[in-house]
């Protein structure tokens, strides 16, 4: 295992780490208001929100550990952040004001999860 400095995020990377630090703040702002308001789905936002923020920064500093084979990572990363915010978002609004995002938000946001993490497992594979 090499010691040496880490590479620096590609301004792709530092984005995809932008929005997850927005999600995982967004994230412990729904666990707290499930905590104090009751609400039924935003813990379940909150999880969401929470683990993909830190799957995101996982795939950003991989992506930054491999430069030029960055690109299934960081793709790995914004699939899995827009699914999150889809999914999340919608039940945090749900919950709160009895709105949906958009329709069928949710599901959506489901299928973007699980294809970003065929993405990331893809990314893994073909970055031997």
């Amino acid at each position: 295992m090499s010691l040496a400095a880490p590479a620096a995020l590609s301004g792709r990377s530092r984005a995809l780490v932008a929005v997850a630090g927005l999600m995982g703040a967004a994230g412990v702002a729904a666990a707290a208001a499930g905590a104090h308001l009751g609400g039924g789905l935003l813990p379940t936002a909150a999880e969401i929100l929470l683990v993909h923020a830190a799957a995101i920064t996982g795939l950003a500093a991989l992506g930054a550990a491999r430069p030029g084979r960055a690109g299934g990572t960081d793709l790995a990363a914004a699939v899995l952040a827009a699914g999150a915010v889809l999914f999340g978002g919608d039940l945090a609004l749900r919950d709160l004001l009895d709105l949906r995002l958009v329709p069928y938000a949710a599901p959506t946001g489901g299928v973007a999860m699980i294809a970003g993490w065929l993405l990331a497992a893809g990314a893994a594979v073909a970055g031997r």
